[in-house]
């Protein structure tokens, strides 16, 4: 995790798009009589509360440093983004209706309890949304473009997965269509005007909350006119673990071509090429915002985050290019930080993910986080240079695998329930790569462990400080002792649910282990099996 100083620069004005909230401002005095954020009541002393702004990319993933997913797909992952929960407690499992992806329930029992819905009827803050907001809003089963979300002031969300032209925008829950003209349609330019419009006509009376969500870095990578030459001799990263066979892993991994064709590593050196090209977008939306807040008198005011919702991988362990997998690559993304009292050019090294997200925000509002349901902690401490701080030691890693019940016509050779599968016959997903992993970090230990959901329970566990690019699974030579109580911790975070989420881990000191636990009535070790499709 990246803290960042201010950024210097002047003012870049646009012409501003017609902003208007979409529903009823809540009035202060119900806000106190609620009592539902402390910053609330200070703002009637006459105090100004901070701003937030999020940013968020598609599959831009981080190997330098960051955070954790708790599922490296992208609609499980934004789910916990705005909920603060694990997958195992929001129920989003994969990016389909079937899957909760904006799902009728999802509207009912999720929506209502995020914490851009918390921000907007508690402490009273201005809430705006602009760009991709889960894979499947706006399929018509679903209310179509017309539902907006609970607790967003202005709507302008993205209809379905990332594009970058001829695609259609729900405004306040009215269909906008746009197409393929550069200066009017390029969705990264697009999201960046309507986002300066809002800073310049929103209420100056309330604090405000944006979130941000581009398409990039998501396929199909179309880079503004102005940058499709760029980065010419750039490649992908030839890491120890690019183009090597998946050694003592999971079918799945074992199942890639290795070496690739060459038409492979063709196709994925284009494809990273082409990933970097469209953030050069994104940076010029982060520069024009910054230099937009700064301008406005606001941007010592105001918090700033800049994350993705799952990494990406492109040719680890002979993978082509997707996500979905458990490895660093899938499951760690970018996250950078600047704000008021937060300290530049910093790295903390603490252990954070990206259900951390919304208590945060919440905490920087003066909410109180023990009146939520979130599974998450609070980064205000970190960010704010505290010392002598107690903080976990373990996350959690959750991921359903998809599959089709008929053999893929570009695979004939593998029986049915695999899926995203390229013409050389590599698949990416299966209904039996489901698993469940505990990445634990502390002052001794830099550990992965992961149980598979499939016939034989299989088992990988990495000792990412001997072995960074995840090379060689220790399942079979590391302590048994030790392995049973990762399975044991694995088995209580997949069943936690809010402070129970947060207790703790193997290597902290109030670490209770009862290894009876870990036996049914016939002696046989305890697992936790959700996935109905093993293959």
């Amino acid at each position: 995790m990246r803290l960042l100083p201010p950024a210097p620069g002047g003012p870049r004005r646009n012409q501003p798009g017609h902003l208007r909230p979409c529903g009823p401002a809540l009035l202060l005095l119900l806000l106190l009589l609620l009592g539902g954020c402390l910053g609330a009541s200070r703002a009637a002393a006459g105090s100004r509360r901070p701003n937030v702004v999020l940013l968020l990319t598609d599959d831009q993933d981080e190997v330098l440093g960051g955070m954790y997913v708790p599922s490296a797909l992208c609609c499980p992952s934004r789910a916990s983004i705005l909920t603060g929960k694990y997958p195992h407690n929001h129920h989003v499992v994969n990016n389909t209706l079937e899957g909760n992806c904006s799902s009728k329930s999802w509207q009912k029992i999720q929506e209502p309890n995020t914490f851009p819905a918390i921000l907007r009827s508690m402490c009273g803050y201005q809430t705006f949304f602009a760009g991709k907001y889960l894979n499947e809003y706006g399929a018509p089963d679903a209310g179509g473009l017309e539902h907006v979300p609970l607790g967003w002031s202005y709507w302008y969300a993205l209809e379905k997965n990332s594009k970058y032209y001829n695609y259609t925008l729900s405004i306040n829950g009215k269909a906008r269509k746009h197409g393929e003209n550069y200066s009017v349609d390029y969705l990264t330019d697009v999201l960046a005007n309507i986002s300066l419009g809002f800073l310049d006509y929103k209420s100056n009376s309330e604090p405000f909350f944006m979130m941000i969500s581009t398409p990039a870095p998501h396929s199909p990578w179309t880079a503004a006119p102005q940058y499709q030459k760029t980065f010419q001799n750039v490649f992908a990263p030839r890491n120890k673990n690019f183009n090597i066979h998946g050694t003592n892993k999971h079918w799945l991994i074992r199942q890639a071509k290795t070496p690739m064709t060459n038409s492979s590593i063709q196709f994925l050196d284009n494809a990273f090429r082409k990933r970097w090209q469209t953030l050069l977008s994104v940076d010029d939306l982060v520069e024009k915002l910054v230099k937009r807040l700064e301008f406005n008198g606001e941007l010592n005011n105001t918090y700033i985050f800049y994350t993705s919702d799952n990494g990406y991988h492109t040719g680890q362990f002979s993978l082509p290019i997707d996500k979905r997998q458990l490895y660093e690559f899938d499951i760690k993304v970018p996250l950078l930080v600047r704000g008021p009292g937060i300290k530049p050019n910093q790295t903390s090294k603490m252990l954070v993910a990206n259900i951390d997200l919304g208590p945060t925000i919440l905490d920087i509002a003066g909410y109180n986080l023990n009146k939520t349901q979130m599974d998450g902690m609070s980064l205000l401490p970190i960010l704010k240079g505290a010392r002598n701080l107690t903080w976990r030691s373990d996350v959690l890693v959750e991921y359903q695998g998809e599959g089709r019940d008929v053999t893929d016509p570009t695979c004939p050779s593998l029986s049915p329930g695999v899926s995203q599968c390229f013409p050389d016959c590599v698949c990416e997903d299966a209904y039996n790569n489901t698993y469940a992993c505990v990445r634990t970090m502390s002052a001794r230990w830099n550990l992965q462990y992961c149980e598979f959901d499939d016939q034989e329970v299989f088992v990988e566990v990495y000792n990412l400080t001997a072995d960074p690019d995840q090379i060689t699974n220790i399942a079979k030579s590391i302590d048994p002792e030790l392995l049973g109580k990762m399975n044991y911790r694995l088995m209580m975070l997949q069943s936690c649910s809010g402070p129970t989420c947060r207790t703790p881990g193997v290597f902290d000191p109030g670490y209770r282990f009862d290894p009876r636990l870990m036996f049914s009535n016939q002696g046989s070790v305890r697992t936790r099996r959700f996935s109905k499709h093993p293959l």
